[in-house]
């Protein structure tokens, strides 16, 4: 398929073109990641009421992370092999299909063997809704790829302020109505409505039209370019020092993936918790739009471990009691922050990789960071289940920490994210005594400064065939 051919409006190679374009599959891709949310939250939201088991949930979440991880060389092959409108229809296809398959088990099937945690009915059912919310991080990494692309460099930080508040607007959604779906038309309902808006948005994303360069594919044939993609972060030094750190950081994250959705369901009612998420996720909105307007600064790894920093203190903090308004408040703060962290690693790597290696960089990086919150997660969900919870809930672990922590059936669930908030801390005020910190603060600097002397920002000059040639 040819993706160059041109569309109504600005002429192909013109700023506006290119502008206009990017916005389209923006949204596209927002609305897209809302459904794959919704049905996603859906699941774990379900689960947790009709089992109450932290287990289950645990390994919900870090299964997702899991399959994110095993697939993202692969996808990040795929992106850099073909052409990224192409990629994105194939993504929302599969998402489609597993969608399907999920909404004819949820048919056929008693409720009751869906959700016996010992058959296999229930993992099936959970794979098929994961593979398909999986799928979706195909159109994502693409969607980093085509910023370089059809953004300026010089406003890129921006650009990806703006993916921010898009996915800051797309949890908002997702918190809301997926635990109303759940609560007012249950499982069955909510995957229909999943189905019908995915179908809808791959309806749109084909009369989307993206102007492409043409493909190189450097002789690399395999599947899973995992070789290609250790180059281009080898090639791109000290660029491995920023994945290392934040694989070591989503290793903390992993915590609360497997925590934070049961602590709020001992807080709040299934449908009461749907609005609280979808209320704090305005922080998404409000940090998404500061960086879209400001940028991220002259060096955005340093902002990013101040952000790092900041997130260790409330997630520390937010849980010493079990007072609804301060885990609320401590998750509108925590939602603030994340933007600047995920939007300076997407800048930097858009900033010093080539374009026709992007793909496998975002794919490599993507691989280690998702593995590590699993690997947590499955650790921390039984850790707590098995031993933290009826500690803390025991005499001795009520005399031991009762003073820090309070009165609540939730408190061993906090020790834990206490504890996780203080290694982040440290983790991120480790990162700025080190040598790699200084490299690549130098290295994106120098880069920067080099396509400002050059008038050169955008890393991929369009002309007016609808081509374009990576400037290296």
């Amino acid at each position: 398929m040819d993706e160059s051919s041109e569309s109504a409006g600005p002429e192909p190679g013109t700023e506006s073109h290119s502008m206009s374009t990017f916005l389209q599959v923006l949204v596209n891709t927002g609305v897209a990641n809302i459904t794959t949310s919704f049905l996603w939250f859906a699941l774990t939201f379900w689960v947790y009421l009709e089992t109450k088991s932290v287990l289950a949930t645990g390994i919900i979440g870090g299964a997702y992370m899991l399959m994110v991880a095993v697939c993202s060389m692969m996808f990040g092959t795929l992106v850099d092999r073909f052409r990224k409108h192409a990629v994105m229809v194939a993504s929302g296809a599969g998402t489609l299909v597993c969608f399907g398959i999920a909404g004819v088990m949820f048919l056929l099937l008693p409720e009751s063997e869906l959700l016996r945690l010992s058959g296999p009915w229930f993992w099936l059912f959970t794979v098929v809704i994961l593979a398909g919310a999986v799928v979706e991080q195909l159109r994502n990494i693409a969607l980093s790829t085509t910023v370089t692309l059809l953004v300026p460099g010089d406003r890129r930080a921006n650009a990806n302020g703006l993916v921010g508040t898009v996915q800051g607007l797309a949890f908002l959604v997702t918190s809301v109505f997926s635990g109303l779906a759940i609560g007012l038309v249950g499982m069955g309902g909510t995957i229909i409505i999943a189905i019908t808006i995915i179908a809808v948005v791959l309806g749109h994303l084909l009369t989307v039209r993206i102007a492409e360069p043409e493909i190189v594919h450097e002789g690399h044939t395999s599947l899973v370019d995992i070789k290609g993609g250790f180059a281009a972060v080898r090639a791109a030094s000290p660029l491995m020092a920023l994945i290392v750190f934040t694989t070591f950081n989503n290793l903390v994250g992993g915590v609360y993936m497997a925590l934070m959705d049961p602590y709020g369901l001992e807080l709040f009612p299934v449908e009461i918790w749907g609005l609280v998420l979808g209320v704090t996720s305005t922080g998404f909105l409000i940090g998404g739009a500061v960086i879209a307007k400001f940028g991220l600064g002259k060096n955005p790894i340093r902002t990013m471990l101040i952000m790092v920093i900041a997130t260790g203190v409330l997630g520390s903090l937010f849980t010493l009691r079990e007072w609804w308004w301060l885990y609320a408040a401590g998750i509108w703060v925590f939602m603030m922050l994340m933007p600047a962290v995920e939007a300076a690693e997407q800048t930097i790597i858009q900033r010093i990789v080539p374009y026709r290696t992007q793909g496998r960089v975002f794919g490599f990086a993507m691989t280690f960071e998702a593995a590590a919150a699993p690997v947590t997660a499955f650790l921390v969900a039984p850790l707590a289940e098995f031993w933290v919870i009826p500690y803390v809930e025991s005499d001795a672990g009520a005399a031991t920490w009762g003073w820090l922590l309070g009165e609540g059936t939730a408190r061993g669930m906090a020790l834990v994210m206490v504890f996780a908030g203080l290694g982040c801390v440290l983790l991120g005020a480790g990162a700025f005594l080190t040598r790699s910190y200084r490299k690549l603060s130098a290295r994106y600097a120098e880069i920067a400064a080099q396509d400002a002397a050059e008038g050169e920002e955008t890393s991929v000059e369009l002309g007016s065939d609808g081509t374009s040639a990576r400037r290296e």
